[in-house]
């Protein structure tokens, strides 16, 4: 059976709460790999945000029959 877990945030939120939380952990590490780590979790966080924002847009609204090119 699988737990069902409802979220009280929106997805985008989420992700850049958790983002913001890893550059607030990495200013705490020393230069190095672990925190460099961080920072790209981080970046990686922040570009799934901003492709749920995209993939949740209405995109572009369809053509009407005047706009179309081609012989009308």
């Amino acid at each position: 059976m699988r737990r069902v877990i409802k979220q009280d945030k929106p997805l985008k939120q989420r992700l850049l709460e958790e983002a913001q939380n890893l550059r607030d952990e990495a200013k705490l590490l020393p230069y190095g790999p672990l925190r460099d780590a961080a920072l790209k979790k981080a970046r990686q966080v922040e570009a799934a945000a901003h492709m749920d924002d995209w993939l949740s847009s209405p995109g572009l609204p369809p053509t009407k029959k005047d706009d179309t090119p081609g012989p009308h």
